[in-house]
């Protein structure tokens, strides 16, 4: 959920070449804030699918060797950013396996974006990768997906409504996803 000041409705948008130079800015400075913490700075979500509508807000996966809320919450802190406090930002099931991890929102008035911090070899990092890596190859998928999403935004602005309902949509498109990387061979970045 967002906090106060991160409050609108829910917009989609065409996509923006813009979205992955602000990617690089983020990357920059959570590198730097993480240092050697930080296995991958990694673009995933729709912004990071060129042509993809998307809600204009940056989603960053930071890869780490075990996500620990003792260090990650500080390190992040530290640079303005803020945990978000809802259970579904703390641990969710990806291939039937129950992954820990973090969302750190934006500092106040900073760029809108999540960061998502989670286990570099955990099932719901490698989701987040083919997502991403499918989309931007399978052009059809894409446009449905798109589609779907400003339909879906423009009937249902409520952030956690519009979550409820994308959710079971996107397993649908992740079984394909799985389909295409057992036929590409795809394997998630090392």
């Amino acid at each position: 959920m967002p906090f106060p000041d991160e409050w609108r409705p829910v917009e989609v948008v065409d996509h923006r070449a813009g979205w992955a130079a602000e990617f690089d800015r983020l990357a920059a400075a959570l590198r730097a804030a993480l240092g050697a913490r930080a296995i991958a700075v990694e673009h995933v979500g729709s912004t990071a699918v060129p042509g993809l509508p998307a809600k204009d807000c940056i989603d960053v996966q930071v890869r780490v060797r075990g996500v620990a809320e003792a260090v990650d919450v500080p390190l992040m802190t530290a640079i303005g950013f803020r945990c978000r406090p809802e259970p579904w930002n703390r641990t969710e099931v990806s291939g039937g396996v129950r992954c820990a991890k973090l969302v750190f929102a934006p500092p106040v008035g900073a760029r809108t974006c999540n960061v998502h911090v989670r286990e570099t070899d955990g099932p719901n990092a490698r989701f987040a990768l083919l997502f991403r890596d499918y989309l931007r190859a399978d052009a059809d998928a894409r446009r449905a997906w798109g589609a779907f999403k400003q339909r879906l935004s423009a009937t249902v602005p409520d952030w956690l409504e519009y979550g409820q309902i994308k959710a079971p949509a996107t397993e649908v498109l992740m079984g394909a996803a799985e389909h295409w990387a057992a036929a590409t061979g795809w394997q998630p970045p090392a």
